[in-house]
C-alpha cells in the first residue's frame, strides 16, 4: 500500500506502508547509527518523534526481545529506505514489520532518506505526518495541523508508573538462553555493594543493567517522586536518567533537582537528566537545530583531552557558560561543534553528561563514567 510522508514545508515522500496502518503527525528526526534499530525503537527519549534511520537496509537481523531497551516502542513512526522482510540471525524471534504492527506503530519504507536527511540538515528539525491517505497530499489544513504539533508532556508519559527494585543477580546476561557458555558470569558482581535510586524519565533498561553489573541495587522512582521521599530512603548515589521533550517543561522535578542537588549524595545524570540538573542550577537549554542521534559522536574530555567516540540522542543542548562558573564547569564538548557535553559541579558531588555512556546500541567508551560515579561514594 502506498504511504506518504509530508513535512511542513510542504515536501512529500512517497513509499510504501509497513507496520500499522495509523496516520500519525510528529516531529521528524534521523539516527545515523548502522545498527540497533530495535534498541532505537525502544529508547524512551524518541517519544512524540518519527525517526529516520539513514542506514538503508533495516530489519535484516530481525527482531530479539531480548534486546529491547524499555518495556515497549516509544517513537511515533519508523521511516526507512528498506525495510528487510527476511532476517537473517539466529537470534531472531520476529520480524521488524510485525513488531511494528504489534507495537502500533506506522512505517514508511521505500523513500530517499539520504534527501530527507539533507532538507532536516539543512532546514532543521520539522514536524510531518505519516499517512496512507493521499487526499492529504496537497491539503492546507493538513499542513496546518502538521505545522502546530508540539511535542509536550511526554516524560509524564513514559516514566515508570511505580517504583521497582532491581538487585544485582537481575542484570540482563549477554546472549542469555542463545549462548549459555558465552554469559560472562565473571564479569558481573553479584552481591551488592551499593544502593542507587533511579529517577525515571525515561530510562534505557542498559543504565540499570550498567549499575546491576557493578554489584548495585537499583531503586527506580517515577520521574515525578519528590526528593524528600528519595533523600529519606537514603541511597548511596542517585542516577537521573535520560528521556524526551523539552527539558524546561519540566518545571516540577526541576524543583525536586535542587533539593536532591543540595542533599549531599553523589549524583550521575545522563542526557536529559544532564539538561535538567543544569537548569536546576541556573543553566539554560535550547533546541538544536537538527540535534545529536547516532553511534559515533566524538566528545572531548576536558580534563585529560582524551577523545571518545559516543552514543547520542538528544535534541535539546545546555548553553554553554549559562551556568555560573563559581557553580560548575563543562567537563565534556562535542568535537563536530563545540556543544556542551558533561558538567562536572563544584558546589556538590554532582556529574552528569550529554551522552550515553551505557550505549546500547553503541560503542562502550565511556562506561568507565559508571565506575568513576561509584567511586564517588567510597
Amino acid at each position: 500500500m502506498k504511504a506518504f510522508l509530508i513535512l511542513e514545508d510542504g515536501t512529500v515522500f512517497t513509499g510504501k506502508s509497513f507496520g500499522a496502518r495509523r496516520e500519525v503527525i510528529s516531529e521528524i528526526v534521523f539516527n545515523t547509527s548502522m545498527t540497533g534499530y530495535l534498541e532505537i525503537l525502544t529508547d524512551p527519549s524518541y517519544a512524540g518523534q518519527a525517526v529516520t534511520l539513514t542506514y538503508p537496509l533495516i530489519g535484516n537481523y530481525g527482531i530479539c526481545y531480548q534486546d529491547m531497551e524499555n518495556r515497549m516502542a516509544w517513537p511515533d513512526g519508523l521511516i526507512v529506505r528498506e525495510a528487510c522482510s527476511e532476517a537473517s540471525n539466529f537470534r531472531n524471534e520476529e520480524s521488524l514489520a510485525r513488531f511494528l504492527v504489534e507495537q502500533n506503530i506506522p512505517g514508511i519504507e521505500g523513500i530517499d532518506t539520504r534527501a530527507l536527511t539533507r532538507i532536516l540538515r539543512e532546514k532543521g528539525t520539522m514536524n510531518g505526518m505519516i499517512t496512507t491517505d493521499e487526499s492529504r497530499v496537497g491539503d492546507e489544513v493538513c499542513l496546518e495541523k502538521i505545522k502546530e504539533y508540539k511535542v509536550t508532556g511526554v516524560v509524564r508519559k513514559v516514566t515508570c508508573p511505580d517504583k521497582v527494585i532491581y538487585t544485582p543477580d537481575m542484570a540482563r546476561r549477554p546472549d542469555a538462553g542463545f549462548l549459555p557458555e558465552f554469559e560472562f558470569k565473571d564479569e558481573f558482581i553479584t552481591e551488592t555493594r551499593y544502593h542507587i535510586a533511579l529517577l525515571d524519565f525515561g530510562a534505557k533498561k542498559n543504565i540499570i543493567d550498567s549499575l546491576l553489573r557493578r554489584g548495585c541495587e537499583v531503586t527506580v522512582y517515577p520521574a515525578y517522586t519528590k526528593a524528600s521521599e528519595i533523600i529519606d530512603s537514603k541511597p548511596d548515589g542517585i542516577m537521573l536518567s535520560n528521556g524526551p521533550g523539552d527539558p524546561a517543561e519540566c518545571v516540577e522535578i526541576i524543583e525536586e533537582l535542587k533539593k536532591i542537588y543540595s542533599s549531599g549524595i553523589p549524583v550521575f545524570g545522563i542526557c536529559l537528566g544532564h539538561q535538567l540538573m543544569a537548569l536546576a542550577m541556573g543553566g539554560r537549554t535550547e533546541k538544536m537545530k537538527y540535534g545529536h542521534r547516532g553511534t559515533n559522536h566524538p566528545v572531548k574530555d576536558l580534563a585529560t583531552g582524551k577523545v571518545y567516540i559516543s552514543t547520542q540522542n538528544h535534541g535539546y543542548m545546555v548553553v554553554d557558560g549559562s551556568i555560573s562558573p563559581d557553580i560548575a564547569e563543562t567537563s565534556f564538548i562535542n568535537v563536530n561543534d563545540r556543544t556542551v557535553e558533561g558538567v562536572r559541579y563544584k558546589t556538590a558531588n554532582v556529574s552528569t553528561v550529554q551522552f550515553h555512556p551505557e550505549a546500547c546500541a553503541g560503542p562502550a567508551d565511556t562506561g568507565y563514567l559508571f565506575d568513576e560515579f561509584l567511586a564517588k561514594i567510597g
